[in-house]
């Protein structure tokens, strides 16, 4: 079977430094010793455990880092050039993913998510593909009431990243 998911693309622009967006991401997110994080959620006997080994990596907006990729790196090697500058952040929380998957269990596809940013002529721009949008097909509404609100999570944390004030509902 094939499953059709349009995707909604939260992005910002911003014309702070990329190293000074850089660090405000990292700022806001948990950065645990992955080794050290993989084998206490390993070695947990129990859901209480395993819930604190994942509470002591996480910021205080609840979300950590997975991994950081320097995609620009790879692109600035074969030009030889200082740009383009462009790092992906891998974020999430494994509670919010379980949340998800327990309704939808292809939400282990989609979580963590992605954070790109990345430095152009007209400014740093920061990319969010919305998780609501990846599980708005599978019609299962606690699913998406997660998603909405780690949506809402990453937004903040971009939108605050970006130096750009969030909007009050």
């Amino acid at each position: 079977m094939i499953r059709k998911i349009e995707i909604e693309r939260f992005t910002l622009t911003t014309s702070r430094r990329f190293d000074e967006v850089i660090a405000r991401v990292n700022a806001a997110i948990g950065h645990p010793d992955m080794a050290e994080f993989g084998e206490s959620t390993h070695e947990a006997h129990s859901f209480a455990e395993l819930k604190s080994a994942v509470e002591k990596g996480l910021s205080d907006v609840g979300l950590m880092l997975f991994m950081e990729l320097d995609h620009g790196s790879i692109i600035r090697k074969e030009t030889g050039r200082d740009t383009p500058r462009m790092i992906r952040f891998i974020v999430g929380n494994p509670l919010i993913m379980k949340e998800m998957a327990k309704h939808v269990p292809d939400a282990g596809s989609y979580a963590p998510v992605t954070i790109l940013v990345d430095e152009r002529p007209d400014g740093v721009h920061l990319s969010y593909d919305k998780m609501a949008t990846f599980l708005a097909p599978y019609g299962n509404d606690a699913a998406l009431q997660v998603a909405r609100d780690l949506d809402a999570k990453v937004e903040a944390l971009v939108t605050a990243a970006a130096g750009a004030r969030v909007a009050s509902a």
